[in-house]
């Protein structure tokens, strides 16, 4: 369906609700996140966007793609960025913020649904993600963030070796590595990679009220939660601003969380950072943990600056014994979706016979903003049909919600009858239809209630929104700032 473009608003600051409700200004009188370095791979970027001039370090392409870092008409990279570190130079001062605007951004290039229209197999993501980990790394990077995910379904048990090899480089050299759990919770909720990978900090996205957005994945991969609905950034639109929701946005404020308190604490490790953002995060009600649905709870950078705690040994990760067996494809599971005879399908299709998989999954929205002296294109607010990987974040689009997603089915071995066959790359058809199953996806104001788990039909009451632990300060019916 057609999107519409947002409302004009004359400050971008001003949309920001994520930055009021974590108390960003109290933030930024103990840290801005300088001294800090993080690396963001992605899709490419608007190197020349008034919010980013002056963030961005020199950075490398591993996609091979025109353009070199730059990107065309999609912004998704430069909206994560803009989320992490983003200066708010545009409009007059009045543009937009990242939540650690002292830190430095290290921009990588790989292919990803924001990027390629051609076709890309699941080994060849994983192996530019690789590249770019170990790069980031070795560029001293403190945090990595990865808004793009991957169907398990779509990678050997060789694939998941390298990447778990790049994330220990990784680790090795003092990065953490974060990653976005993905946004396919409707359509089978499948297990997406990198975020799955233990050794990863996984992130969902919950809205304003703390509760989990519908799209959200959910398991027990999930490691924090954090801001990932009606978010506003920068993007490559001719406003230079978007409106996006997603996964992806919320892994860029868990990335700046994580910068804040590194740059506070420059001697602790990434498991001692990672440590106290859980310790400090807003717990479930249910008096657990944590949960399939927030994992640990919400970040709250706030409350782990001032009142952090005991971070620990800085060689035990807090993830160790947390998130369960990895769940590594088996030679089954990675062979093409659909062939009755290897694995289980995604439960929403059921192709005949080794027919690609075609589902149409949920990704997140992108409306344009207009702003004063600003033009804005409608378009098509598309979806993305999948077979292996989708992006795992905000996806910032220019004036439309796009999902272009590559999908891609790594060759396999067919039968012993037929070893030569391979399974062919199928290309991603443009413009499916968006959004939850069987209709579009409303426009923003028309949203069904987020769900806080189990999602409720639809004119019915969902579940009361969790109440956060014991409050560090005042109550307060902000469940960012308890």
């Amino acid at each position: 369906m057609a999107a519409a473009p947002a409302a004009a608003v004359d400050s971008i600051r001003e949309q920001q609700w994520h930055l009021d409700a974590m108390k960003a200004p109290e933030i930024w009188q103990t840290t801005k996140g300088a001294g800090v370095t993080v690396a963001v791979i992605d899709g490419g970027f608007k190197l020349d966007h008034p919010d980013l001039v002056g963030q961005l370090l020199p950075g490398k392409d591993f996609s091979g793609l025109p353009g070199g870092l730059g990107e065309g008409a999609i912004g998704h990279g430069t909206g994560i960025a803009g989320l992490i570190a983003g200066s708010g130079k545009g409009l007059g001062g009045k543009g937009a913020y990242g939540l650690a605007p002292g830190s430095k951004l290290l921009p990588i290039k790989t292919l990803s649904g924001s990027n390629s229209t051609s076709v890309v197999s699941g080994s060849e993501f994983l192996r530019q993600i690789d590249q770019a980990i170990i790069y980031a790394a070795d560029q001293g990077a403190k945090v990595i963030n990865i808004s793009q995910a991957g169907d398990a379904a779509g990678f050997s048990a060789a694939d998941i070796a390298d990447l778990k090899a790049a994330v220990a480089h990784a680790g090795s050299k003092g990065s953490l590595v974060i990653a976005g759990a993905g946004n396919s919770a409707q359509k089978g909720n499948p297990v997406q990679y990198p975020a799955a990978l233990p050794t990863v900090v996984a992130v969902g996205a919950v809205g304003r009220d703390g509760m989990v957005i519908d799209e959200s994945e959910r398991g027990k991969q999930i490691d924090l939660v954090a801001p990932g609905m009606d978010m506003y950034d920068p993007c490559s639109e001719a406003s230079g601003y978007c409106k996006t929701r997603g996964t992806s946005d919320a892994t860029a404020i868990v990335s700046a969380s994580a910068a804040l308190v590194f740059s506070a604490h420059p001697d602790w490790s990434p498991n001692q950072v990672l440590r106290v953002l859980i310790n400090t995060a807003g717990k479930p009600s249910s008096g657990a943990a944590r949960t399939d649905e927030v994992g640990f709870g919400v970040v709250r950078p706030r409350i782990a600056l001032t009142t952090p705690g005991d971070p620990g040994p800085a060689d035990v990760s807090p993830l160790d014994g947390q998130q369960g067996s990895d769940p590594v494809p088996s030679p089954a599971a990675s062979a093409p979706a659909g062939d009755p005879t290897k694995g289980a399908t995604t439960p929403a299709e059921s192709p005949a016979a080794g027919a690609p998989a075609t589902n149409a999954a949920p990704s997140e929205g992108s409306d344009a903003v207009t702003v004063p002296g600003s033009q804005t294109a409608d378009g098509n607010d598309s979806g993305s049909t999948n077979t292996v990987w989708i992006i795992g974040g905000g996806a910032i689009g220019a004036a439309v919600l796009i999902g272009v997603v590559v999908a891609i089915v790594a060759a396999r071995r067919r039968s012993a009858a037929s070893a030569a066959a391979v399974a062919a790359p199928v290309p991603m058809p443009v413009g499916a239809p968006q959004g939850y199953p069987g209709a579009p996806r409303p426009p923003y104001g028309q949203q069904p209630p987020p769900q806080y788990g189990q999602q409720a039909p639809y004119g019915q009451q969902p579940p009361a929104p969790p109440q956060y632990g014991a409050p560090a300060d005042p109550p307060s019916d902000n469940p960012y700032s308890r």
